[in-house]
């Protein structure tokens, strides 16, 4: 053996010293591990409080784990691995899920709590105050964090503390002249502003007695009456007014015979009812397809438009003999560093008809926003000053990793400049931006903030007040979710589902075009 070759297998066989550890690594560490325990601090007592022991044994088992990852020196791979797969868990996986899941409910207005939680709002919301019953002065307070009724009796002045068990008497307590409580041991009394801010919690509270409740009638004020609505368990319905309510397990409601139903329901799984009502439900399905035509010319405008005017852009800015290129670059992406929240708001203004900039700069009376062609037009025009500096930067980046050889190989073998660039330049610019490009999509497919800061969807044709003529599915569900009928979570999240499966199969479609693509130019 040569010594050449000898003194190289030495090299390699000899110890190498450990690499230093570096600060941002050790950055990371005291953060990973500063932010477990904080997170086992603050779930841990509630969770002993309510003697969750099975969630505070894996919560302990959990944080335990991480301490041994991140205080050993083995696992590399796996201490930047967690922290990624925890954020893809929380914030991509469990929102699909907790999306898909809710789909399948009733969950909404009325429909928000399990069946207890009804019982208990339907009795206490029917509390009606009996001729002649007692009239307490009230004043709020904390016990802890639990929210109390301090009430005296305008005839004796006794105080009586308040709870969800019931009434009892509280010694040592400081009246003020009007009947408000000053202070009282043990409990923290609330002042004006703060019992102001808890006031739809003191509405929803109620203290039994032996012959009612006692309810909270404003902030100062408290009544003792009887509920006219009754739940009894024997027959799992719901008495009072002369009239019965028996439970609906499938439709989550309490229902007379006549097919009415009390306010107050419960969560319940409906299955594909949802479902079947986007695609049933004439008021919904009648206008799906035209919505959906129009959501895929907003999208397709906007990403299309985008490239082409930032590719442009960044060809010319790309010659060798363009000067001041680095003050065009910034002045271009101008658009693209202002809050869009802000600017689609100042958009809307330049767009109106009477006071907008537009009209006056054009000399004319144009209602920009309230014509259907001229809104959508409008629209689109405002997501194409929003949007190009993105595809303009994205762009200049994939252009500075073309050679330059290659388009002066082209010349040399007769290749006009168009055909150069459409034959050479563009298809090596798809291959690196197509994924950018089917995202872009995505994200102007669910534009929410374009539709509805500039024209709320509209304008609303006279025969359809409920869709607008500026609808993209996402503005569209929000309002048939959202709407006058109260909070349909269950309803939205169907809605949702849908909108996903129809981004997901475009996306999948032109993602598989693009790997056929790269196979050609690779």
């Amino acid at each position: 053996m040569s010594l050449d070759v000898r003194e190289a297998v030495e090299r390699e066989a000899a110890p190498r010293p450990r690499r230093e550890i570096t600060t941002a690594f050790v950055v990371s560490r005291i953060a990973v591990l500063a932010v477990t325990a904080a997170i086992l601090l603050y779930a841990a007592p509630p969770l002993v409080a309510a003697g969750e022991w099975v969630w505070l044994g894996l919560l302990a088992a959990v944080s335990a784990a991480i301490g041994y990852l991140y205080l050993t020196r083995r696992f590399i791979p796996a201490k930047y691995l967690i922290p990624g797969t925890v954020f893809l868990v929380a914030f991509q996986v469990f929102p699909v899920i907790y999306t898909v899941t809710t789909a399948f409910t009733n969950f909404g207005d009325g429909h928000r709590g399990d069946k207890a939680a009804a019982v208990t709002a339907i009795q206490t919301g029917s509390v009606r105050q009996a001729p002649g019953s007692p009239e307490y002065a009230m004043t709020a307070a904390l016990r802890g964090e639990e929210l109390v009724f301090l009430l005296v009796d305008p005839a004796t002045k006794q105080v009586s503390l308040g709870t969800g068990e019931g009434l009892t008497r509280l010694d040592g307590a400081q009246v003020g002249v009007t009947g408000k409580v000053l202070s009282a041991p043990g409990l923290s009394v609330l002042k004006a502003p703060e019992a102001a801010a808890r006031g739809r919690q003191i509405s929803a509270m109620s203290v039994p007695t032996a012959d009612g409740v006692i309810k909270a009638n404003g902030l100062s004020r408290a009544v003792e009456g009887k509920a006219a609505l009754v739940y009894d368990a024997a027959c799992d319905c719901v008495r009072g007014n002369g009239d019965t309510w028996t439970a609906d397990e499938d439709r989550g409601y309490f229902v007379n015979a006549g097919g009415e139903h009390l306010a107050q329901g419960w969560q319940v799984n409906v299955g594909p009812d949802n479902f079947l009502r986007v695609l049933t439900d004439p008021t919904i399905s009648g206008y799906f397809t035209g919505v959906l035509g129009w959501n895929l010319v907003f999208a397709l405008a906007s990403v299309l438009g985008c490239f082409a005017i930032g590719m442009s852009v960044a060809l010319a800015l790309h010659h060798p003999r363009m000067r001041g290129t680095r003050f065009y670059r910034i002045v271009l992406i101008l658009p693209y560093a202002m809050p869009a929240f802000a600017m689609l708001l100042v958009w809307r203004d330049m767009f109106n008809r009477d006071f907008g900039l537009i009209n006056q700069l054009l000399g004319a009376e144009i209602d920009w926003l309230g014509e259907t062609m001229t809104a959508r037009f409008g629209v689109i025009l405002v997501n194409l000053w929003l949007g190009f500096p993105y595809m303009f930067l994205v762009t200049t980046g994939a252009l500075q990793a073309i050679p330059r050889e290659l388009t002066e190989a082209a010349a040399i073998d007769g290749a006009t400049p168009w055909k150069a660039f459409r034959r050479v330049t563009l298809p090596l610019l798809l291959v690196a931006l197509s994924p950018l490009l089917i995202s872009s999509f995505a994200f102007n497919f669910n534009n929410y903030n374009a539709i509805a800061l500039t024209t709320d969807g509209g304008p609303f044709p006279a025969q359809s007040p409920q869709v607008g003529s500026t609808d993209l599915l996402i503005t569209y569900t929000f309002r048939l979710a959202f709407g006058g009928g109260g909070a349909q979570f269950g309803f939205a999240a169907a809605i949702s589902v849908f909108i996903f499966a129809i981004v997901a199969v475009i996306s999948a479609v032109t993602f598989r075009r693009t790997r056929k693509q790269e196979e050609v130019y690779a």
